[in-house]
């Protein structure tokens, strides 16, 4: 019990916008990167796939289904078709988005180079790997990340594409994890990786939480008592949906006056 006038003293994690500022703007868009970069937020995690002609998007789901209200998947249309299609998630915003364009990964590269200061996280997801091999999509991607070399990481659950990343001039990588005992495993012990990423629902239950090399990011967070809960028990990194939300719930003004 902490005596009378004591100031009880939190760990206050580091806060990455997942898929830009999700909860109000189209994931994976330039507009929810920027009002997430806006906001405050100083790390980003996007997801990148390949454009049937190698041209790398924004991009999560395996189909446009929900995204763009088209059908197939990405991979399977060029970049010229896939600029004629709009991300606007209609189910979720209706026509508040009904213009807007997905995004190429060399849109957010001259969207962080006005940000000098901030950090993007870049999955590699693993339709793009399985379609054109881990080769073709470091080929199309680590050209275009060059300019933020220093303050990007290339993340994915595929940690094989991470170790291929690493041979070509030790990128920063952080694998994703399936289950949490991936940790003991030889490649990524090997890997050796800055940052390592793990679903909520994944975390053991046992305290702490401690990865064997660099800090640990966990996903999806929104409550702030959780956020904290999480930040006692080790974790560096929180990855939600609801960035500004979050940055005001856990730095009100004044908090360090």
């Amino acid at each position: 019990m902490p005596r009378a006038g004591a100031t009880l003293t939190f760990m206050v994690p580091e806060l990455i916008a997942h898929r830009g500022w999700t909860r109000h703007y189209v994931e994976n868009t330039s507009a929810a990167v920027k009002a997430a970069l806006e906001v405050g937020a100083r790390h980003v995690e996007v997801d990148v796939q390949l454009s049937s002609d190698g041209v790398p998007f924004l991009f999560h789901d395996r189909d446009l289904l929900r995204i763009c209200a088209a059908p197939g998947a990405l991979h399977e249309r060029s970049a010229a078709e896939l600029d004629d299609l709009r991300a606007c998630e209609p189910e979720r915003f209706a026509e508040r988005f009904s213009e807007q364009p997905l995004t190429r990964l060399a849109d957010l590269v001259r969207l962080f180079e006005t940000y000098p200061d901030r950090h993007a996280y870049i999955e590699l997801k693993r339709a793009s790997l399985e379609a054109f091999g881990a080769a073709a999509v470091l080929d199309a991607v680590l050209p275009l990340l060059a300019p933020l070399r220093e303050r990007c990481c290339l993340i994915s659950f595929d940690h094989a594409v991470l170790g291929s990343a690493r041979a070509r001039g030790d990128w920063s990588v952080g694998p994703v994890l399936e289950h949490w005992d991936q940790l003991a495993g030889d490649e990524l012990i090997e890997l050796q990786p800055e940052v390592v990423f793990c679903n909520l629902w994944r975390l053991p239950d046992e305290d702490p939480l401690r990865v064997p090399s660099g800090s640990l990011a966990v996903y999806e967070v929104d409550e702030p008592a959780l956020a904290l809960s999480l930040a006692q028990r080790g974790v560096d990194l929180i990855e939600t949906f609801a960035i500004g939300e979050l940055l005001a719930a856990l730095n009100p003004p004044g908090a360090g006056a």
